[in-house]
């Protein structure tokens, strides 16, 4: 008999070693750009908050005239009794937003992409998938039981011979892609995966969960940065191509995930997502105060406009102090340093000094690139970074690679 108790010991050991033990941390405060930890105020920069809305009064407030009227749980699925007034209105504003005919709330991003890929791929299908992609949408390839085929990251040339491949044979075809990667900051080609699904006949999926509520001059995400304008026909046609999944948990400072796209998709998934069918609808509590979100990620701008400032101007004083380019493109700054006990080194003594850098490893991202995630907030300001950059200027024998 297989001694469960000595192989999680063994296994969690050797986790130790390598500097791939994960612990979690006790925040003392709400989210937002200074947080208590162990009773002491850090400058964050480990949250995905980019908005600065996850502890905005406006939120709370609408979270909590939802729980007075409707309660805290929805109680059920949204197919059995649990599709309450807050969550409608948040599906229509969604959709409104996002400018397609419908969309669909799931309780979190990862099984809204779980349920997304698996219910349309199955086993006489294919799937390409970029070596990067988040776990949710790897961990959906596999649920779909479809064949899938990995292409190097965001290489199109490797993409397109990976269709002309493998994909004629198969019932159906997708593309699956983050739009912003969140290890790493930069950008999936966008039009070019676009120009490729119409030419090999894929629905093209995207996980904008890092893009929401930040690019484009409304706040659509990478589609709306990257993709021209088109006619109210051509919009019609991309968004029957396009599959648009987003988070309400990142810059929209709430909970939950959602795909918007045709009302055929839409009726499709409410049908056949297991993730959706079986699970218990988004709190009311949740549903309100993201419903509030995305009116004040399109009523307020600034806020983005903001944040991708100091983006720009963190890339820039990283780069006068000696740090290599990245990649990055948007609010997510990586440093990277190779070893995963030199990224917990690194990260230790940031918080000696006032600064919470969380330190990345395997399997987060790739062996041998251990890293500092900088994540900005519209909370931060000029002087916030000039700090951060100081500190990591001081990091003894740092390693770029």
């Amino acid at each position: 008999m297989i001694d469960v108790m000595t192989w999680m010991d063994d296994d969690l050991n050797d986790r130790r070693e390598r500097g791939l033990y994960r612990v979690r941390r006790s925040l003392q405060s709400a989210q937002g750009t200074r947080v208590l930890l162990r009773g002491r105020e850090l400058i964050n920069f480990a949250s995905n908050d980019y908005l600065d809305l996850a502890a905005d009064p406006r939120l709370v407030r609408a979270s909590n005239r939802a729980a007075r009227r409707y309660g805290c749980g929805a109680g059920a699925s949204p197919l059995v009794v649990g599709h309450l007034p807050p969550l409608r209105a948040l599906e229509r504003a969604l959709a409104k937003w996002e400018e397609t005919e419908a969309a669909l709330v799931f309780s979190s991003g990862f099984v809204a992409n779980l349920a997304v890929v698996s219910a349309l791929a199955g086993a006489e299908d294919v799937i390409f998938s970029d070596a990067l992609n988040h776990a949710s949408l790897i961990d959906g390839c596999r649920l779909s039981r479809a064949a899938v085929h990995i292409y190097r990251h965001a290489d199109i040339n490797h993409l397109e011979e990976l269709l002309q491949n493998h994909g004629h044979q198969a019932r159906r075809r997708l593309i699956v892609t983050d739009t912003v990667f969140s290890m790493d900051g930069d950008f999936a080609p966008l039009a070019d995966l676009l120009d490729l699904a119409q030419r090999f006949d894929c629905l093209l999926v995207i996980d904008e969960a890092h893009a929401t509520g930040v690019l484009g001059e409304q706040g659509r995400g990478l589609t709306e940065l990257l993709l021209p304008p088109t006619s109210n026909e051509q919009r019609t046609t991309n968004n029957q191509q396009i599959i648009k999944i987003g988070t309400l948990s990142k810059a929209l400072g709430a909970q939950g995930g959602f795909v918007c796209g045709s009302r055929a998709l839409i009726d499709w998934l409410v049908n056949t997502a297991r993730p959706y069918i079986f699970s218990t609808a988004l709190a009311p509590t949740a549903a309100a105060a993201a419903r509030r979100a995305v009116a004040l990620a399109q009523e307020e701008p600034q806020r983005r406009r903001h944040l991708l400032g100091l983006a720009d101007l963190l890339r820039e004083q990283l780069c006068q102090v000696g740090f290599p380019d990245t990649g990055s493109r948007c609010q997510i700054v990586p440093v990277v340093v190779g070893q995963s006990r030199t990224a917990l080194a690194f990260s230790a003594r940031l918080e000696e000094q006032g600064l919470l850098v969380p330190a990345i490893r395997p399997p987060s991202v790739p062996e041998g690139t251990a890293r500092l995630r900088i994540s900005l907030s519209a909370g931060h300001s000029e002087q916030d970074v000039a700090r951060l950059v100081e500190a990591l200027k001081a990091l003894p024998a740092r390693k770029h690679v």
